[in-house]
């Protein structure tokens, strides 16, 4: 018997609910169907892995980090280079850490994944936004009840890097393991026969969590074995084609898709 393992990419409240501090459009009916899907196939599934974006208010993506010449704040979705920080359009709220935030952007941008993009402040650690989306949790309750424990995968915490991936911050610290690679998460799921995959957003968390699980499995074959729930995760709004880029992407290098009602049926 194959053995499936599910993974939730960030099924958070200020995500999911419209009034969320950074709904996804379309968020909340993708966890509702991801919900009934885990109650039909509640028997049918192994080991269920959530990852929860987990951040400090002050944190390098939020705009309380950075400040123009005037003393203000950027706004959410503002994008800022590393020129922008050396010719001083943007500058650290923290004078001391200009140097630093040089070197992070030249990193960032070295890596030719994203840019910094300031979000509105989001998934704050012990808020009600950082939650599970309440449809979604109780049908993980309902799994638990076979004694069966969901794998909470935090990320976020460190204040100095984005972590849009629950296997890799975008540029990892040398002094903080929760931003290397998440050998434990990869590990476990190449034990697994199908890896479900469904979350938000497709165009950021769920698509570099993604590459990074491709990338780090020790053999390419092993790509097969992942399968994105296509009615179960949704794009920012105005990084779409992100999210059609990562499935086209993907999908050449062999991960399969499939629906919540389709899965497993």
């Amino acid at each position: 018997m194959k053995k499936v393992h599910l993974v939730v990419i960030d099924p958070q409240v200020d995500f999911c609910d419209p009034a969320g501090a950074l709904y996804v459009n379309g968020a909340d009916k993708d966890m509702e169907r991801l919900a009934a899907m885990i109650k039909r196939l509640k028997d049918k599934i192994d080991d269920i892995h959530v990852t929860l974006d987990s951040h400090h208010f002050v944190d390098v993506a939020h705009p309380i980090m950075w400040r123009d010449s005037k003393g203000n704040n950027p706004a959410p979705f503002t994008i800022i280079s590393k020129n922008d920080v050396v010719s001083g359009v943007w500058t650290p709220a923290m004078p001391s850490l200009t140097t630093k935030m040089i070197a992070y952007l030249d990193a960032l941008e070295t890596s030719g994944r994203y840019p910094l993009c300031i979000w509105p402040p989001h998934c704050l650690i012990g808020s009600n936004g950082a939650s599970v989306y309440p449809v979604l949790f109780d049908s993980l309750v309902e799994w638990e009840k076979e004694f069966a424990m969901v794998d909470y995968v935090t990320k976020g915490s460190n204040i100095y890097t984005e972590h849009y991936s629950a296997v890799l911050a975008e540029v990892p610290d040398a002094e903080d393991a929760s931003t290397q690679i998440n050998t434990g998460l990869i590990n476990t799921l190449m034990e697994a026969d199908i890896i479900a995959i469904a979350g938000e957003a497709g165009s950021h968390c769920v698509a570099n969590t993604v590459r990074d699980i491709a990338n780090n499995f020790n053999d390419d074959s092993y790509i097969q074995k992942l399968v994105i729930l296509t009615d179960a995760i949704s794009p920012v709004t105005g990084f779409e084609k992100n999210q059609d880029d990562f499935i086209a992407e993907m999908t050449k290098r062999g991960m399969q898709l499939s629906t919540t009602t389709e899965f497993l049926k």
